[in-house]
């Protein structure tokens, strides 16, 4: 007598992921994200302050913030390959302890010493430099892959909420507070950026195994150096190789220390061959320095002039800039649940949509019109930058993601003050329509550009899982 068997049992479906806004470790990195965000803003509103009190001069003004920029640029190379040979935890803490320090400093010198506020500016733009990097690092560190773009949506949104209420915040503070005391409060917000955030390494190591492994052995077989490879033979076998790990630091899930260090200089280009391998993130690192460059310096200079000669009014400035920090408010939140099947794709058609603002700047439109351009270069802007954050840390080597992250602010942020300094005197020769237009086609047709390259429809090697089954 035969037997039919019993039909074997339907798994269960996975629960949902719970949300990145629940896990109190993203939570103090969070925290601490976002002082650092309200404080790098914050200080060049206050020391507009010191100069509308006659505290500081406007070319006093000027020296400090280009202090703060030349510390900044000077010292996110460092912090990158800092944070990818030791704790990143332990360089944001350092790093955010510097900026703290650097605020009693600035409100020592206020109205007494221009050198020691010029140095003390150099000190906030180095740690703020620094940090940054290791900060993207810690947040793949502290967050796991299926959730990384929502946290990195919070993280945006934070910083963007900071810019929109931040004014009138300040403004409050000042009617109670002096300047120096406002410099001080800043120092305050470096701190919790300095103490709030936790060790990292809560994500386990075989999440983090899958795109390192297969990014540590592409390396080590185009011809890597030798430490590289010894690290891609560590995370592709699951056995540490000689002078790559210590037992200690793989338990952790912390990034591979090596016994033996090769020079800063070397490090430094073993990042750049990591970022080379990544054809997306050439491609978009050059879309993103063509819309800095060119189109949002020359919003940057032109809404004023156009706000002043054609409209006859301030309040198209307020409200274009506005416009645009709520619309990246709203993009970072519809790109926290949106996952298009292109991602790559989807967000370089975001960055092309910031040739918007230039185009509706040239043509002599109803003042609602530029408001609006604005709104959805915002809401572009973040479509592109909470994927393109995202894929860096899911793609690039996890020993080598803080080299990778210093290389973005080092050329997008190193290459904007250019970009204004050539725009002002293009526009004073060739005028305003001609220049906007050559911004606004380069922001259109360079991320087009990009799009092309391969790799970048989907900011990875190889299509998502459920794309290929598709």
């Amino acid at each position: 007598m035969t037997t039919t068997p019993a039909p074997a049992a339907a798994k269960s479906p996975a629960p949902p992921p719970r949300s990145v806004l629940l896990d109190p470790a993203f939570l103090r990195l969070w925290a601490g994200t976002t002082a650092s965000g309200l404080a790098t803003w914050a200080l060049p509103f206050v020391l507009g302050l010191a100069v509308l009190h006659r505290d500081l001069g406007a070319a006093g003004l000027g020296l400090v913030l280009a202090a703060r920029t030349a510390g900044f640029l000077a010292a996110v190379t460092v912090g990158g390959v800092l944070a990818d040979r030791h704790s990143r935890r332990a360089v944001v803490l350092w790093s955010a302890l510097a900026a703290a320090a650097a605020a009693p400093l600035l409100a020592a010198g206020l109205g007494r010493s221009l050198v020691l506020m010029t140095f003390a500016a150099a000190l906030a733009g180095a740690g703020q430099g620094a940090c940054r990097p290791a900060f993207q690092a810690l947040t793949a560190e502290t967050v796991e892959p299926a959730r990384r773009q929502q946290a990195n949506a919070a993280l945006t949104m934070a910083v963007r909420g900071s810019t929109l209420a931040g004014p009138t915040l300040t403004a409050l503070l000042a009617a109670f507070l002096d300047v120096r005391t406002l410099l001080l409060g800043i120092g305050a917000l470096w701190l919790v950026a300095a103490l709030a955030p936790g060790k990292g390494g809560v994500v386990a190591r075989a999440s983090e195994a899958a795109p390192g492994a297969a990014s540590a052995a592409e390396a080590a077989a185009s011809g890597a150096a030798s430490g590289s490879a010894a690290a891609a033979s560590e995370k592709a076998s699951g056995t540490p190789a000689p002078d790559a790990v210590s037992p200690s630091a793989a338990a952790a899930g912390s990034v591979a220390v090596p016994s033996v260090r090769t020079g800063f200089r070397a490090e430094f280009l073993d990042g750049i061959r990591e970022a080379r391998r990544h054809p997306w993130f050439l491609a978009g690192l050059t879309a993103l320095v063509a819309v800095i460059a060119l189109g949002y310096s020359a919003t940057s200079v032109a809404l004023p002039l156009i706000s002043r000669d054609r409209y006859g009014t301030e309040w198209v400035l307020a409200g274009a800039m506005t416009a645009y920090t709520v619309g990246a408010l709203v993009g970072a939140l519809v790109i926290a649940r949106l996952r298009p099947r292109s991602q790559g794709w989807a967000a370089f058609a975001g960055l092309g949509a910031y040739g918007v603002a230039p185009l509706s700047l040239m043509l002599p439109v109803h003042p609602a019109v530029v408001v609006a351009a604005y709104a959805v270069a915002g809401v572009g802007i973040e479509l592109f930058n909470v994927p393109w954050f995202t894929a860096t840390q899911r793609e690039v080597a996890p020993d080598k993601l803080a080299r990778v992250s210093s290389l973005d602010f080092l050329v997008s942020y190193g290459l904007a003050p250019v970009g204004l300094a050539l725009i002002a005197p293009a526009i004073g020769h060739f005028g305003v329509t001609p220049v906007l237009a050559v911004c606004a086609a380069a922001c259109f047709l360079v991320p087009a550009a990009a799009a092309l390259v391969p790799t970048a429809r989907h900011f990875a090697r190889t299509a998502p899982v459920e794309e290929r089954a598709g």
